[in-house]
């Protein structure tokens, strides 16, 4: 059994990739990445961590520290965030405990370089419609909790990405882009290995709504309809991403939860089914 500040891998399985996840931290040296290099989906490398620089960065939000083992490294620096007032728990077993629980993991092969606050940068066209709110989430949810993203005219997108130092997405020839009949969303699926079942339903849904393919997935054209209502009520691209992410989030959690599930109304007894 855990103890009292310990979350167990299936616990933590079930808050990736939802809003209410609590930030993890792996605090694992630089070699451990160089050996294997996968993160547990969501969460941020901090090999050089001291709770004083943490606590700066972080805030108050709730947060899981993951060392190789879940040993002292992972607990004491757990226990310091708590001194500090931050919510923190570290995994039972650690890392190792989640790879040989076949828990999935995102590959840094291909990461982009974080910038001097540690984040990814990321720049696409302006006027977002599918793919370029579904990759968004993507990250934010499975890859970087703390991304930015830059949108700019579609002519500006490269030189953009040259001045500062941003990952082009979802434009002609980059490579996080469409390729053949898939679109930019698989492709971050395929290269960071998030063999997830709900992300891959999710990923026919958003490929449907984005290459005009409704036949791929009952709910692309529901998906396609909501996204272009958004693009017309948002102004601002960056506020459309706040408003959208919501979308995709019950997307993922009906993925995940709720297929099975019907809804209908019977006349007879007047109830829901």
């Amino acid at each position: 059994m855990p103890s009292p500040t310990e979350i167990t891998v299936s616990q933590l399985a079930r808050l990736i990739g939802v809003p209410n996840s609590p930030l993890l931290i792996d605090v694992r040296p630089d070699d451990a990445l160089v050996r294997d290099p996968h993160l547990i989906p969501g969460s941020i490398s901090r090999p050089d961590a001291k709770p004083d620089n943490l606590i700066a960065t972080i805030g108050k939000r709730p947060t899981v520290v993951v060392c190789e083992n879940g040993g002292v490294l992972s607990q004491g620096i757990a226990a310091w965030l708590r001194h500090a007032g931050v919510p923190s728990e570290t995994l039972e077993g650690g890392w190792a405990a989640w790879r040989k629980a076949g828990q999935p993991l995102v590959n840094t092969k291909n990461l982009p370089p974080r910038d001097i606050q540690g984040r990814t940068v990321w720049v696409t066209r302006a006027r977002p419609k599918v793919d370029r709110i579904a990759c968004p989430w993507l990250i934010r949810r499975f890859i970087d909790p703390e991304p930015v993203f830059l949108f700019v005219a579609p002519s500006e997108v490269l030189d953009a990405a040259k001045r500062f130092s941003a990952t082009p997405f979802d434009i002609p020839d980059v490579f996080w882009s469409h390729r053949g009949e898939k679109c930019s969303f698989d492709t971050m699926l395929d290269e960071f290995g998030l063999a997830i079942p709900a992300l891959d339903r999710v990923a026919a849904i958003v490929r449907g709504a984005d290459t005009a393919r409704p036949d791929l997935a009952p709910e692309a054209a529901g998906l396609l309809a909501a996204s272009l209502g958004f693009s017309r009520m948002y102004r601002d691209d960056i506020e459309q991403l706040t408003a959208a992410m919501a979308l995709y989030d019950a997307f993922y959690r009906w993925a995940r939860d709720a297929t099975d599930e019907t809804h209908t109304w019977s006349e007879a007894t007047g109830a829901k089914t």
